[in-house]
């Protein structure tokens, strides 16, 4: 055993941390995203640091410069696909992260939980400014559409779009000030996530079974470390193969086009990860209506650990439940499908129905669980 009197303070947190913390014995690789997404953050970071050496906020110089440093600076090309698939890989592992902490409950850890679902806000939040940033026609006209949405605020709404646009219109101004926010939002992103891992220590860890491990852990080195390890292995090398064979694959030909306020794109779409909000957006036909769904679509993970609890944590031991759960799994990839089809029937009919589906769940999956309790 370590003796704490040969640490310094802050090498005896790291110790405890990624050494010596207590870990149930049974999670599975369900529990690799946490450390995976860490890896993806440091990426999105010094891949952006990278980047912001040789990009130049304006609205006439910033796509050239763009174009420009390809040939000009040195594995600049690399640096942006990784930057790009990077985001598209760490909304997967988001996704997947929050996928596993419904499956099992972890929800019922509020602070955890409240911590994570606001990094998640955050990270949408920059996502969001960096796309803007290449000043591309997709970019320069999604910045359009998502602030405008806020002028469907009653009475302040005008004033907070021309605020959030430093004028009246998406311009030099509004590209600056994006900048300078993205910039700063990952390393929020990095303080709330070591506010998660607080909690997270303090709380502890669910496990697939649901029920207490306190009698049963192992510490997290070698064990642990070593799973981490490989798990980052395999999340790596399909983003390498991204970077270097299909780089654009999951990028939009219109951001290619200088941003041209003249001439409308024909159909205005955001990146894939935030292609289901759009769909719930655009489900609505009122507009006000529309950006209280889109919004509700996210903050409604703020509601489960306040939803019933049940005799077990998790949905291993609840068919009806397990149903549900992969019944949303499917709503979700669905609601991303229609989100990239134009606004024309029958997308807007499947849309409504899928959102429908998808607010359903959280509203449902209580006490469908409560009930099967009973049952037993």
């Amino acid at each position: 055993m370590y003796k704490a009197s040969r640490f310094s303070p802050l090498a005896s947190v790291i110790r405890h941390t990624v050494i010596t913390l207590p870990t149930p014995v049974n999670i599975s690789t369900w529990w690799n995203f946490g450390s995976l997404l860490g890896v993806c953050l440091a990426t999105q970071i010094f891949s952006g640091l990278v980047l912001s050496l040789h990009f130049t906020a304006h609205t006439d110089l910033s796509f050239y410069v763009v174009i420009q440093s390809f040939g000009d600076v040195y594995y600049n090309w690399w640096f942006r696909a990784l930057h790009a698939n990077g985001a598209s890989f760490f909304f997967i592992g988001l996704y997947l992260h929050i996928a596993r902490g419904m499956y099992y409950s972890s929800y019922v850890f509020k602070e955890v939980w409240s911590v994570g679902v606001a990094i998640l806000l955050l990270v949408m939040a920059s996502a969001f400014l960096g796309y803007v940033l290449p000043w591309g026609q997709m970019s320069f006209w999604g910045a359009t559409v998502i602030t405008s949405l806020f002028s469907a605020l009653p009475i302040i709404g005008s004033d907070v779009v021309i605020w959030l646009w430093g004028g009246f219109s998406v311009d030099n101004a509004t590209l600056t000030r994006f900048f300078g926010i993205h910039f700063l939002l990952p390393f929020t992103v990095a303080g709330l996530a070591g506010l998660h891992l607080f909690f997270l220590h303090d709380q502890g860890s669910s496990n697939p079974l649901g029920v207490s491990s306190d009698f049963n852990k192992v510490v997290f080195h070698h064990y642990y470390v070593l799973k981490d390890l490989v798990g980052v292995c395999f999340f790596v090398g399909p983003l390498l193969g991204l970077v270097y064979f299909y780089p654009w694959l999951l990028g939009d030909p219109e951001n290619f086009i200088e941003g041209n306020p003249l001439v409308t794109p024909h159909h205005i779409q955001p990146e894939w990860y935030f292609l289901f909000a759009y769909a719930i957006l655009r489900a609505v036909p009122n507009k006000l209506g529309g950006v209280v769904a889109l919004a509700a679509a996210v903050l409604i993970l703020f509601y489960m650990p306040f939803s019933p609890k049940t005799s077990i944590k998790g949905l291993s031991f609840y068919p009806w439940g397990k149903v549900l759960f992969f019944s949303l799994i499917g709503v979700f990839i669905l609601l991303t499908w229609a989100g990239s089809k134009p606004v024309e029937e029958p997308y807007v009919v499947v849309s409504q129905v899928l959102s429908f589906l998808y607010f359903f769940y959280f509203l449902l999956i209580g006490p469908l669980t409560r009930i099967q309790d009973k049952l037993l």
